[in-house]
């Protein structure tokens, strides 16, 4: 098994009054969590990674439930997305292995979630931005929703660790006017529509 020591995490809550127009009827909120881990494949070629994800898979289940937390509970969170900054001395397939723990963590959480888990991720050094895209959870076409939530570490991700993270939305963009599909339009059979 695979130590992903984690060294700490950051979590991150914008509450958005307004964007310059009139104040909406209900504030929009973005959230998000990182986890800095230990790389265990840093420095070195790994052939297979996949089973990996197991090891990763109650993180994803502990940021989920801090980040839910964070946002006052469950209800109303809409968006959601994650990514990973990998240190310096990895590989960006390292960030890959928060696909499956970190996704699925927040859709056994969400409950009914249809849509891909929009996904991030990149190789940097300590400080590096990450724009986590952000998209309805049941319905990837909700133009509202396309969104993003910038992150960054000051101390992380050093060489040998990799920075997960997570991202859930409370509503869509203050003033979207862009049109396409509304989100009290969701049917949410398939993922798209």
């Amino acid at each position: 098994m695979y130590d992903f020591n984690l060294r700490k995490t950051l979590l991150i809550v914008e509450d958005i009054l307004h964007e310059g127009g009139p104040p909406p009827d209900t504030k929009h909120q973005r959230a998000a969590i990182v986890a800095v881990v230990k790389n265990p494949f840093a420095d070195r070629y790994e052939a297979t990674l996949q089973p990996t994800m197991e090891a990763l898979k109650l993180l994803g289940l502990l940021l989920t439930d801090r980040l839910i937390a964070a946002l006052g509970g469950r209800d109303g969170i809409d968006g959601y997305g994650k990514g990973a900054i990998v240190g310096a001395s990895g590989e960006i397939e390292h960030g890959a292995l928060w696909h499956v723990p970190g996704g699925y963590a927040m859709r056994e959480r969400l409950g009914t979630s249809k849509a891909i888990v929009p996904s991030a991720m990149k190789v940097g050094t300590m400080a590096t931005t990450l724009d986590v895209p952000l998209g309805h959870i049941n319905a990837a076409y909700v133009r509202s929703h396309f969104d993003a939530i910038t992150v960054s570490v000051p101390d992380a991700p050093r060489a040998d660790e990799i920075a997960f993270i997570l991202a859930m939305s409370r509503g869509g963009r203050v003033h979207s006017r862009m049109g396409g599909l509304e989100a009290w339009d969701v049917k949410g059979e398939d993922g798209l529509r």
